[in-house]
């Protein structure tokens, strides 16, 4: 066998990915990102204390920005060799927490709305469903490099996904009317935009909604999944073995 040595130097090993965390109570089901079920490879979870959904989606995410940095520098210290975050409105701290840590920085899933736009043919349009399109300003769009006149729809009109996961009002979450929120966003976007061809979502708790979505609207859903998947697959290509000899 051949000599091997292992390096050291940290206390965890084997989970490259780092994702910071907003202090919530409220339930994460599976394909949730808070949900560690959700992904077929280990993660790192750091919570950022005091960034409550309210304050990061409502408020901007007022005077935390140093908080999301040290959180993330710990993760980095730990053994992460990416960072994410969940919570698409954290776009506003790409470039800031991208020239603190040093390693790749997926703040949100609104990065993808370029990539999918490039996708598209000529006529259509990639539209956002979000939690809160009243709150996802010119200059969240413009940190994630989405164009401002981008098609948005938000699910603060509905009953169940904005009053449990922003405002707070329960910890308990109804799994089929958060569904019936996201799809009325998305029924109305594409009602009001129908060259829209393909859907980025916002919100990192909608995941577990994106193939319903996918099957009403018939339109291709992107999310933080697809995000993270795809930057975790750029940290740790697949390994191929080598071919057989004939």
């Amino acid at each position: 066998m051949d000599s091997t040595i292992a390096r050291g130097g940290r206390a965890i090993y084997g989970a490259p990915l780092g994702i910071l965390m907003l202090e919530a109570r409220f339930a994460r089901i599976p394909g949730d990102m808070g949900n560690a079920e959700t992904w077929p490879f280990p993660v790192l979870y750091r919570v950022v204390a005091g960034a409550s959904p309210e304050r990061v989606v409502l408020r901007g995410a007022a005077g935390l920005r140093d908080d999301f940095i040290a959180a993330a520098r710990a993760l980095v210290a730990e053994g992460a060799e990416a960072i994410t975050t969940n919570c698409g409105f954290l776009a506003l701290f790409q470039r800031e927490l991208a020239a603190a840590v040093g390693v790749p920085v997926a703040t949100s899933a609104l990065l993808q709305v370029p990539w999918v736009q490039a996708l598209l043919p000529p006529g259509q349009r990639v539209g956002v469903v979000t939690v809160s399109a009243g709150s996802l300003s010119p200059q969240h769009l413009a940190a994630a490099g989405v164009p401002a006149d981008t098609p948005i729809a938000g699910t603060e009109g509905g009953t169940e996904f904005f009053r449990t996961l922003i405002l707070g009002e329960k910890e308990d979450l109804d799994v089929a009317a958060a569904e019936a929120d996201i799809l009325d966003a998305g029924a109305e976007l594409v009602r009001r935009h129908p060259e829209v061809g393909a859907i980025v979502l916002e919100c990192t708790n909608m995941p577990p909604y994106a193939a319903a979505l996918r099957r009403a609207l018939d339109r291709p859903v992107f999310d933080i999944y697809s995000l993270v998947t795809w930057l975790r697959a750029g940290v740790r290509p697949r390994r191929f073995p080598p071919p057989e000899e004939r």
